[in-house]
């Protein structure tokens, strides 16, 4: 009953925003439809100036799982029409924060002890709160600033029904709208749904911001706030604490005498950086989850939080991609074709020269803008877009990666409006890639896998006889094998020629004349026969 009120609920409100009108739908009396007779004026999507705006806000009136959803769906641009995804990126994630009392109560059950032994001061007003998860401000009892990270009560079951519920609506999607249009519904919530469930882990959250904090180790560059593991569970997270200003307070930035300019050009290297030294990036950077730190104004350093999103990419990809980056620096189409057919991200009957022909469609109108308003990531994403016409294979782990260039891009531009993202990117990548594939990166490589290569050395002289000694039994095995097959051979034809032998005599014996010569009234020749092919059968069946 209770799901039953929830879905009647979210029909109405896409009902009354008339969300039905952004798919086109079947002619008759089908659901879709009949939704409209739940809101039938449509009131609430008059206010709007666009079918995406009506997406928009109808998901913000559904509540925080709802909203969630929406943000997935800016990231997919993909599988959905460019002007959704540019309207469902302006979601927030401010949403209204749950009692202390129920945070209190969930991080003492997952720490198993009274708050106080752990805390010297905790602020029961939260710093931020979003669909997930909110934040509170803490002190341990060594005086350490911290945060704490806490999962909203009951989120796991609330997601589930929702979950449960669209997917109902998906279906309902895929039966009954116009099959020319080219989202899968279900394939929508699917993606969803991987990604909801991977954020309410906040040890899997806290695991990637370790691991990001080991790669800029003592970087001027990024900071990465320390993770408190004894704090760490399921359910909550603890924290170092920063102190820094809101990428977006540019006001802030400016009274600080932050050099802007820097600033962006940095943030472009680190993408790199990210991507293709360490094969670990954060993709979930939006403004909200990145700082500056104040303390070097002349270079300033990046400090970003909230790691429930990163990525990675397979190792022959990564290489392929930071090649396909090359090759669009130096325009070579030809080179690009080439990549997207070795890395398998198009079938390998694809003409070659239709491909190259396709990209440079793409590819080649950016030449002609002026150098400052080159996107790398609308690049990849009209790349992506074009070669559907080839079956392109577009891996998941390149959505995070394009989704996080074009929201690295699009900030850096607003922090410096004139900057050269071509002129930044080509010397980075071009360092990475001669420090990851040249010869100081082969020779990084054989010194890393050494160790490993001696101790299995140890162990070639056992691996060698034992193999050997398979070899010299495999031998004798198929020598007995051939002698087997060969004495097989002799056996059958012997019983061959006794048979035909004695088929022979017996033919002979009805057919003799009268007076041949005769021992115990049978021919001689019979006989000769038939002793013959008995000699013959014998040393044919004998075992």
């Amino acid at each position: 009953m209770k799901n039953l009120a929830r879905f009647a609920r979210i029909a109405h409100t896409l009902a009354a925003w008339r969300v039905m009108d952004l798919a086109p739908v079947r002619k008759g009396l089908n659901p879709i439809n009949a939704l409209k007779i739940l809101s039938p004026t449509g009131a609430k999507a008059k206010r709007c100036q666009s079918a995406p705006e009506q997406l928009r806000r109808a998901l913000e009136e559904l509540g925080p799982i709802f909203i969630k959803f929406g943000q997935v769906l800016s990231t997919r641009p993909d599988m959905i029409p460019e002007a959704i995804t540019t309207e469902l990126a302006r979601l927030q994630d401010d949403v209204e924060p749950f009692p202390w009392s129920q945070a209190r109560a969930l991080i003492e059950e997952q720490l198993d002890e009274p708050l106080e032994n752990v805390f010297a001061e905790v602020d029961p007003e939260p710093l931020a709160s979003a669909s997930i998860a909110q934040v509170h401000a803490a002190t341990l009892k060594d005086g350490q600033e911290v945060v704490i990270k806490v999962l909203r009560p009951g989120i796991r079951a609330k997601i589930q029904r929702d979950v449960e519920l669209l997917r109902a609506l998906a279906r309902m999607a895929r039966k009954y709208t116009n099959p020319g249009v080219q989202v899968d519904p279900e394939e929508i919530v699917a993606e969803f749904e991987k990604t909801i469930y991977d954020e309410l882990d906040l040890q899997r959250e806290a695991a990637n911001a370790s691991l990001l904090r080991k790669n800029f180790d003592s970087s001027p560059d990024l900071y990465i706030p320390r993770v408190h593991w004894d704090y760490c569970k399921e359910k909550v997270m603890v924290m170092e604490r920063i102190h820094a200003i809101p990428i977006r307070q540019f006001a802030q930035l400016d009274a600080a005498g932050i050099d802007r300019k820097k600033l962006a050009e940095k943030g472009i290297r680190l993408f790199y950086t990210q991507v293709f030294r360490d094969n670990f990036f954060h993709a979930d950077m939006h403004p909200g989850n990145i700082f500056v730190d104040p303390e070097n104004p002349d270079d300033p350093r990046y400090i970003i939080l909230d790691f429930g999103i990163c990525g990675s990419l397979p190792r022959e990809h990564k290489r392929y991609l930071a090649n396909n980056f090359a090759a669009f620096f130096d325009q070579d189409y030809h080179r690009i074709a080439q990549l997207h057919i070795e890395a398998g991200w198009v079938p390998a009957d694809t003409r070659l020269d239709e491909l190259e022909s396709a990209i440079r469609t793409v590819c080649e109108p950016y030449f002609a803008r002026p150098i400052s308003e080159i996107s790398f990531g609308e690049v990849m994403l009209k790349t992506f877009q074009m070669a559907r016409r080839f079956n392109l294979i577009v891996q998941p782990e390149f959505i995070l990666l394009q989704k996080t260039l074009l929201n690295v891009e699009g900030l850096g531009r607003q922090l410096y409006p004139q900057l050269d993202v071509w002129e930044t990117s080509k010397p980075v990548l071009a360092s990475i890639m001669r420090d990851q594939y040249g010869l100081e990166g082969a020779r990084r490589r054989l010194k890393e896998r050494l160790p490993a290569w001696l101790e299995k050395a140890t162990e070639m002289p056992d691996l060698l006889h034992d193999f050997l000694s398979n070899q010299r039994q495999q031998q004798h095995s198929q020598h007995q094998q051939q002698a087997i097959r060969i004495q097989g051979q002799r056996k059958s034809r012997f019983t061959l020629a006794g048979g035909l032998l004695a088929v022979a005599a017996t033919v002979l014996y009805a057919l003799a004349p009268d007076k041949p010569p005769l021992w115990w009234g049978i021919p001689a020749a019979v006989w000769v026969m038939g002793l013959a092919a008995a000699v013959l059968l014998f040393r044919g069946l004998k075992k």
